[in-house]
């Protein structure tokens, strides 16, 4: 079932986290911080939105990075009912991809509770200061990718942010699967 997060909360500050990553690291949200701002994205292996979008979302992150964005991606899902999105499974994605950008595991679900995190897909676009300043989508793509020229949401605004340090006040809430908590 699709999910979609609420409206970006201009200015919100992120709790930090201490979470491993699948190159061995342990890494906390100082060590991700660009010069010009950060992009934390939740993602995860077995969404058909984010699968949809992978190509171009390693591309974008990669071009984020050459304007001085930080850029990390972490998974949160309740892995014994989705094994697909084990932390081994995260590795295998992470090193086939070229992933370039760390990709944390998430294993308690604490740093997805405490950002408030809804969806995969789910980005957050933070400033030079630690403020957010984006919450919306990567762009038109659904279950399937968008068609060719469509325009790039995530990264004209976080292009803005670099540039400018604000987000843009009309933002498009990005949509994906529910993150896939663990039963109480």
């Amino acid at each position: 079932m699709a999910a979609i997060p609420p409206v970006c909360d201009f200015g919100w500050q992120a709790p930090s986290f201490n979470l491993p990553g699948v190159d061995g690291n342990t890494w906390q949200l100082a060590d991700v911080r660009g010069e010009r701002g950060t992009l934390v994205m939740f993602i995860c292996n077995h969404c058909p939105y984010v699968q949809a979008i992978l190509p171009r979302l390693i591309s974008t992150a990669a071009e984020l990075q050459a304007l001085g964005l930080g850029v990390v991606a972490i998974s949160s899902n309740d892995v014994a009912a989705y094994p697909e999105d084990s932390f081994e499974e995260m590795q295998a994605l992470s090193a086939r991809m070229r992933f370039p950008f760390a990709y944390l595991y998430d294993e308690d679900q604490s740093v997805a509770r405490a950002w408030g995190a809804v969806c995969t897909p789910d980005f957050f676009g933070f400033n030079a200061a630690g403020e957010l300043q984006y919450r919306g989508r990567f762009d038109a793509s659904r279950k399937e990718a968008a068609p060719e020229g469509t325009p790039r949401d995530l990264f004209e605004a976080m292009r803005q942010i670099t540039s400018t340090g604000q987000g843009p006040r009309e933002q498009i809430a990005s949509m994906g699967c529910s993150i896939k908590w663990k039963e109480a």
